[in-house]
């Protein structure tokens, strides 16, 4: 066929479904101005407005769309069924005792979720009212953002947010162009330079704005940030004039403008189509791993009741077979009883049973629970050590479903920008042909305070060195894309390039240029200001120096470089580079190759962010050449990328290499210990940034993701270009296991410290690659699993150059792998709300960079650092706590219900109740609930300081070991133990019975009035005690609350049982637990026997606990039995290594990696002063030279790295 069904297909839709709906592009019309006639046709296409729409519910769906997510939950969906058949059939219970829980619980959980929805809903508000500046008929007018239409021209003021995804027309500056931060959307905060369109750049008022007659066609809306693809026809005398539009001319919904007046530009996309919205993750309702296993238990129990009440109907039908037994003179059935269908009365009979066994499944556990998670969200907010003074800020609980799921992370996603760091890059070092030069302690040739004890090595430059240092320096002050701003106060603190002198300060698109800069300053050589076309510095003979800027090659990320070519005063024509060593050292053909590489690779080690500086001196033959070449490539619509690229690549070549730079992105405060101490509990941290690789690589060094000894595996755009991706990755694949051989992958798996040696970088380019569904025929249908494969199998993978919506595609990747792991998502911006609302748990930081991530999260921390004390101890903590609780509640309410089961077989399976209906009520919601909803509150079976100066803890309580099947069929086998002790332990003490002279049954052997209710009291009295007794044998964690709570629930259980039999209350139409109470406990073999059987059932499980902590103690125990012994101070006391099980093999490697550790100090160690001097003048100066961390004054800098090598003179 000449026509193949995916052409068909796009005929049917375009033809049938409608042309808005299947067009891959739009147009849209400036101004909503139409097309000169004959030109183009005239179609205006249908667009959304600029609302944006956050919240999950509206004023209409919210109650039907909130009962069907609650009655999803099991247990809510049986509670109802119950209910209802207790409303329709006669039932031994009345239906207020499941009713009026359920309603508690819906009603509970509907208005919390109301509130948290009313809270979204008010945000979007304050969003879509906001006002905003529209261009309409030659002035500027202001309307609210919702209102904003695709296809407005809006006028956008300095620091203002663009209201939706614009094209650029023109700007304040003269050549169009202006700044704009995009921290909110991919974390860097760094200033980006966009391009308005050419022919339109010239239009600076508002009239002049409005008589623009153009067309725009581009691309419908997509996810990636980094791409856009169109194109405008500019209408001059009817006649179009097409000029291409890029990614440089889009300036994005959430950026902010920067370093600049004023821009004109017209919306392009808007609402829930603009790329903020498309990278924003769908709010869905998450639920815990302990939640999930409460429904799988519940399941179970479900599966129980049910085969109790098949049983007991059923043995009800065997029993009445017997013509004696059927009609008893106590049935008094009525005639339309006897005629109904056996298979009637059977149902009937079934749904009975189950009602009076409906306790085994208690609805006060989810109420509890729920108060147990509200109640326990407290010790978060009120936690002294995660509240910062500097932002003022707490710990803020957002959602309080998953503080259990805290304690059950095995893979942390990160934000880089922001996050770990605190973005604010800062100059360490340069080195000039091998030599060092380190502010403040080499500068300008002058002894600095504090350098008379430093030892001296003697490095001086030749003869010409001072005119290279200097070449250097101007190189550095020149190549960059650095702009001056003017007199800016920010948070009460004036910049300024001179402190004193001047009132401006430097931003640029990438910190690390803006620390360059600074660092050239302090070492006598400052940029003051590029002014048409020129740029200009202060040498540090306190002259100015100009220089014409004849082109920029931009930096990308594939070159890792960008050039500067100038022209200096004397005429001459340079060209300056600088980049990423990997991208300079093949291009230099000169220089002091050996000595600068030296120096790199030690800043490396340390974890610096290095660059190296070259130059060219170009003939004038060279320089047209040059010109040529740029310009054939800028005016190329198609392949534009690739022509330039090639272009450069021509150009930067046969360089001189001058020297290198160090620089450092200054980690938060105790990052790095935070995420060594997330390794140590078993946990797998993967940074997720839309940073460069190169910083965020330098970061990951510096924060111990990666350590000296790891081998780093590149999965990125650079590398699949040379090996197509399938061979790329099966390299990988190849390299991590012929590493790891026959090891399991639970051994491999990079929880335990003994196996960290690869590191994966990938980029999001690669990324996309990766995850794209395989065609039919192609054997790419399994790179996911491949890659998946890769990663379990290093210990820290870096993502860069990652799209919002990527870093969710990563972790919704891990988290629905085959093992199901636990994920938590970190971040501070905008660009991190996806992850943060895809991981199971997410967590915002009260960062620079608005509210977006700590609105939409379930946690909130002001600093990264607070990260180890929220899972090591507070989720150690909830997990233990209610693990215990739910287990806990299984148990007493199968001792609860299972004697009930028992009795029906001693009274002929008639449904009576063994208990009265007081107890049956109170038993759950005032007996037994309050003491374990405190020890779900309160209880530390291990000192907090421990479990944050041991986080290897966090292991024993990693995958839902508590709640595991074993654990939970034990609990089970202990409540039926205890339950049929209970039962026949009462029965055998009321076997031998004589009636009494007026007729009442009286037990021989105790001398205590028999009956159905005293059987079921002493019972009851027995279970309240034994379960009670067991909750207090657990409790590791005694205070006078405890004792207050378990005691004087018992108490209050005597208390309400004498009243409740004691008096006869008037509003009760019979009384059957009359006297019954004090008749039981007036008889001493009563009392004997309620000791001997509350012993009875304690046994075994008292046995088993000292039999265990004896012979097969577990860390926790060997640690509380130590913590005893030093009454509560073993962490200061202790190495609680000793307390662990004695590792096998893996611990000969931990030792000789703390002894290589001993060996190469860290860089927070004292490194070794030393000194050079150099003749620069006349007379010797010496120059301090402090390796790096230390100023001259001696004080230390605050710096978290991996260890280094001893410091080595150059």
């Amino acid at each position: 066929m000449g026509m193949d069904f995916s052409t068909l297909r796009t005929l049917i839709s375009r033809y049938c479904v409608g042309e808005e709906n299947w067009v891959d592009s739009r147009t849209v019309y400036i101004s909503h101005k139409e097309p000169p006639p004959g030109t183009e046709a005239f179609i205006q296409q249908r667009f959304p407005d600029n609302r944006i729409v956050s919240s999950k519910y509206t004023f209409w769906n919210f109650i039907p769309k909130n009962m069907f997510e609650q009655f999803r939950r099991v247990a809510n969906f049986y509670f109802l069924v119950i209910f209802l058949v207790q409303l329709i059939i006669d039932t031994p219970t009345s239906p207020i005792t499941s009713g009026l829980p359920l309603f508690f619980v819906i009603t509970v959980t509907a208005i919390k979720q109301g509130y948290e929805d009313w809270l979204r809903h008010k945000a979007d508000n304050a969003v879509n009212k906001c006002p905003v500046h529209v261009v309409q008929d030659g002035k500027v007018t202001c309307k609210q953002s919702r209102k904003l239409r695709v296809g407005d021209v809006v006028f956008v003021t300095e620091d203002e947010t663009f209201p939706c995804d614009l094209i650029l027309l023109s700007s304040s500056r003269d050549d169009g162009t202006c700044f704009v931060t995009t921290a909110s959307l991919d974390g860097e905060s760094s200033h980006k330079t966009y391009y308005a369109v050419q022919d339109t750049k010239a239009y600076k008022t508002e009239e002049e704005v409005s008589s623009i007659h153009a067309t725009i066609e581009c691309e419908q809306p997509q996810s990636d940030l980094y791409k856009f693809v169109g194109r405008i026809n500019i209408y001059m005398n009817n006649e179009p004039v097409a000029r291409p539009l890029g990614s440089e001319n889009l300036l994005l919904r959430g950026a902010t403008l920067k370093n600049t007046e004023y821009i004109y530009a017209v919306a392009i996309y808007t609402g829930m189509e603009t790329k903020m919205a498309l990278n924003y993750q769908s709010k869905s309702q998450k639920r815990s791993a302990v939640e999930k296993s409460m429904n799988d238990y519940l399941v179970v129990y479900l599966c129980i009741l049910i085969s109790k009440a098949i049983i007991n109907t059923a043995l009800k039908y065997v029993w009445q077979a017997d013509p004696n037994r059927d009609e008893p003179w106590h049935n008094e059935r009525t005639e339309a009883e006897r005629q109904r269908h056996i298979l009637i009365r059977a149902f009937t009979d079934f749904l009975a049973f189950m009602v009076l066994f409906n306790y085994i499944i208690p609805v006060s556990m989810y109420v509890t629970v729920e108060m147990q998670k509200f109640l326990g969200s407290y010790f978060i907010l009120w936690d002294d050590e995660m509240f910062d003074e500097e932002l003022g800020e707490r710990a803020v609980v957002n959602t309080s479903d998953l503080n259990e799921e805290l304690g059950q992370v095995e893979y942390v996603f990160t934000d880089k920008t922001g996050t770990l760091t605190e973005n604010n890059m800062e100059f360490i070092e340069c080195c000039v042909d091998g030599h060092v030069y380190v502010p403040h302690a080499i500068c300008n040739g002058q002894v600095m305070p504090g350098s008379d004890t430093i030892d001296m090595i003697d490095t001086s430059p030749g003869p010409d060195a001072r005119d290279r240092e200097e070449l250097f320096f101007r190189a550095v002050c020149l190549c960059h894309t650095v702009q001056v701003k003017e007199e800016e106060t920010v948070d009460g603190i004036k910049h300024g390039i001179h402190q004193g002198k001047s009132s401006s300060f430097y931003i640029s698109s990438s910190p690390d240029e803006v620390a360059l800069v600074e660092g050239m300053n302090r070492l006598g050589f400052t940029y003051l200001r590029q002014k048409d076309s020129h740029m200009e510095i202060l040498n540090r003979d306190d002259k100015v120096e100009r220089f014409e800027v004849l082109e920029v090659l931009s930096f990308d990320s594939v070159r890792r470089r960008m050039s500067v070519i100038v022209r200096c005063s004397t005429g001459e024509v340079y060209l300056f580079c600088k980049g990423a060593d990997s991208s300079i050292f093949p291009r230099v053909i000169s220089g002091k190759v050996d000595q600068v590489k030296a120096r790199v690779e030690h800043n490396a080690v340390e974890g610096l962010r290095t660059l190296c500086v070259a130059y060219r001196c170009l003939s004038p033959e060279q320089y047209q050449e040059v010109c040529h070449l740029l310009s054939r490539a800028k005016l190329a619509l198609q392949d534009r990328d690739r022509q330039l690229a090639e272009a450069y690549d021509l150009i930067e070549k046969d360089l001189i290499l001058l020297g290198a730079t160090a620089v450092e992105d200054r980690l938060q405060e105790k990052a790095a210990d935070t995420i060594e101490s997330l390794h140590k509990a078993g946990m797998k941290v993967w940074v997720l940034t839309g940073d460069k690789m190169e910083t965020a690589s330098a970061t990951c060094y510096a924060s111990k993701l990666f350590r000296r000894n790891t081998q780093i595996l590149e999965l990125t755009t650079k590398r699949t270009e040379e090996q197509s991706l399938h061979d790329v990755l099966f390299d990988l694949s190849r390299t991590v296991l012929r590493h790891y051989g026959g090891m399991t992958r639970e051994t491999s798996s990079g929880l335990s410290d003994d196996y960290t040696d690869f590191g994966l970088i990938i980029d999001g380019a690669t990324l996309t690659a990766v995850m794209r569904p395989g065609q039919e025929g192609s054997n790419s249908g399994n790179y996911k699993e491949l890659f998946l494969d890769i990663c379990r199998n290093c210990s820290a993978v870096l993502c860069c150059r990652m799209a919002p919506l990527q870093k969710a595609q990563i972790v919704k990747m891990i988290k629905t792998s085959k093992e199901h792991p636990i994920t938590l998502a970190i971040g501070d911006g905008a660009n991190d709300v996806s992850m943060i609302q895809e991981a199971h748990v997410g967590i915002g930081i009260m960062g620079k960079e608005g509210r977006q991530a700590v609105r939409n999260s379930d946690y909130a921390i002001p600093k990264f650092k607070h990260l180890k004390k929220m899972l090591l101890v507070h989720g150690h903590y909830y997990y233990i706590r209610v693990s215990e609780l739910v287990q806990y509640f299984f148990y007493k309410n199968v001792v609860f219900i299972f004697p009930q089961f028992l009795y029906q077989f001693f009274c002929g399976f008639s449904q009576q109740p063994l208990y009265d209906t007081a107890y049956l009520t109170l038993y759950n919601i005032s007996f037994t609930s309050l003491p374990i909803l405190l020890y779900s509150l309160i209880e530390q079976h291990i000192n907090a300081d421990i479990l944050k100066k041991d986080p290897s803890l966090y292991k024993d309580i990693a995958k839902n070991s508590l709640l595991k099947w074993s654990s939970f069929i034990y609990w089970t086998a202990l409540g039926i133990y205890d339950a049929i002790v209970m039962f026949f332990g009462a029965y055998f003490l009321f076997d031998n019975t004589t009636f009494t002279s007026n007729g009442q049954l009286m037990t021989t052997n105790t001398q205590m009035m028999f009956g159905n209710w005293t059987f079921g009291t002493l019972v009851f009295t027995v279970l309240v005690f034994t379960v009670t007794f067991k909750l207090a044998l657990d409790t590791h964690y005694w205070t006078w609350i405890n004792h207050f709570v378990i005691w004087g629930s018992l108490l209050f259980f005597v208390v309400f049982s004498l009243l409740w039999g004691g008096i006869i209350w008037p509003f009760l139409n019979y009384q059957r637990m009359y006297y019954v109470f004090m008749q039981m406990l007036s008889s001493g073999p009563a009392w004997l026997s309620i000791i001997l059987l509350i012993t009875t059932c304690l046994l075994p499980d008292v046995v088993k606990k000292v039999i265990c902590r004896a012979l097969w103690p577990t860390t926790t125990e060997r640690i509380q039995k130590a913590d005893k012994l030093y009454k509560g101070q073993l962490s200061e006391f202790t190495p609680l290594a000793s307390l662990h099980h004695q590792p096998k093999a893996g611990g000969l490697q931990r030792g000789s990696e703390n002894q290589r550790n001993a060996a190469h100090p860290r860089r927070s160690d004292t490194p070794i002063k030393k000194v050079m001097y150099t003749r620069w003048q006349r007379s010797t100066n010496y120059c301090t030279f402090t390796p790096l961390p230390l100023f001259a004054n001696g004080s230390k800098r605050d710096s978290a790295y991996g260890g280094a090598e001893s410091e080595t003179s150059v």
